[in-house]
């Protein structure tokens, strides 16, 4: 299957602080599908590395207190086209990303605390019907098909 993965999974530098999260099952993950690397943000016109943001509400405000939702709106945009083009109906994002996060997220106050919600791309892919997993949860996507 054609699977979105957010591209720091994949060992590409593009988080905010120019560093990756490569998975160490990615080679076994390669070998069961086509694997589409995403960066919301860098889509959407940040640059790497860039000064962290998380989400207050419905805006992302970075830790100097611009609002970038913008660009997270821009970025979501265009994964969800990419993914719709390659036919993805499954996302690999990075988990508590104020972009990529599915299911707990920062809590917007810069202190390291989670809280209840998405990202601004894993609740709009979920919207257009892609199922969006947390890197978590990769061992599921190992398995499919067995």
């Amino acid at each position: 299957m054609n699977l979105l993965i957010s591209a720091c999974l994949m060992g590409i530098r593009c988080r905010y602080d120019g560093g990756r999260k490569e998975l160490p099952c990615l080679n076994r993950l390669l070998d069961k599908h086509v694997l589409i690397p995403v960066c919301p943000e860098v889509l959407g016109g940040l640059s790497t590395p860039r000064v962290p943001a998380e989400r207050i509400g419905r805006r992302v405000v970075t830790r100097d207190g611009r609002d970038v939702t913008d660009n997270y709106l821009r970025g979501a945009q265009e994964a969800l086209r990419l993914a719709q083009m390659a036919g993805c109906t499954h996302a690999l994002l990075k988990e508590r990303s104020p972009s990529c996060g599915c299911g707990r997220i920062y809590d917007g106050t810069f202190s390291g605390r989670l809280c209840d919600g998405d990202g601004v791309c894993g609740a709009l892919l979920q919207q257009h019907g892609i199922k969006v997993l947390g890197e978590s949860r990769v061992q599921e996507l190992l398995e499919e098909g067995k």
